[in-house]
């Protein structure tokens, strides 16, 4: 089940052949949630109060806030170690919500980290944004920018390849055809 606020994104997720649905909804038939929101407050009260007993929540997008706690810890009569970097919240009425590496980044906090699969194109990107940036310095405003799309697919094409995946290209005729709009 995915629960989303993008409609582009529960779109997709609804596509790619997962159910969607509010998170309320989800709260009462979940067994294992993971918050990959990057906001605050994602699993409330209100969530807490519908979800089974020994459901298992991890976070693995920002920081420690998208899992309440303070809703948490205020709805449950004691807190419990129930293993390593698993802390179960006894509700008062007997449930148990099991709370992964206390709400942290769990691939962080409970794991091994980002494995060097995933770190070796991040750092790629960032190597290459920074040449970008010195390269073009003086045409860029002070402000956010997205990742150019060349710089992305440059690196993407560089993973392929040192996995030794090849893929097809575009000859000049066809990039002629799919920029042009007459033909």
């Amino acid at each position: 089940v995915v629960c989303e606020v993008d409609p582009i994104k529960a779109l997709e997720a609804y596509m790619d052949g997962f159910r969607v649905m509010p998170l309320i909804e989800a709260a009462s038939i979940g067994d294992f949630f993971v918050t990959v929101t990057g906001c605050n407050k994602v699993l409330t009260k209100k969530h807490f109060e519908k979800m089974k007993d020994g459901v298992i929540l991890a976070n693995a997008g920002h920081f420690d806030v998208e899992i309440w706690k303070p809703d948490l810890e205020a709805l449950s009569m004691e807190k419990k170690l129930m293993r390593n970097n698993i802390m179960g919240y006894v509700m008062k009425d007997g449930r148990i919500i099991n709370v992964l590496a206390e709400g942290r980044l769990v691939n962080l906090a409970a794991g091994d980290g980002h494995p060097a699969e995933i770190m070796d194109m991040s750092f790629a990107l960032q190597a290459l944004c920074a040449e970008y940036i010195n390269d073009n310095h003086k045409d860029l405003d002070k402000k956010v920018y997205d990742v150019p799309e060349e710089i992305d697919k440059k690196v993407a094409f560089m993973k392929l390849k040192g996995m030794g995946i090849n893929i097809d290209t575009l000859d000049e005729e066809q990039h002629e055809y799919l920029k042009g709009w007459e033909q």
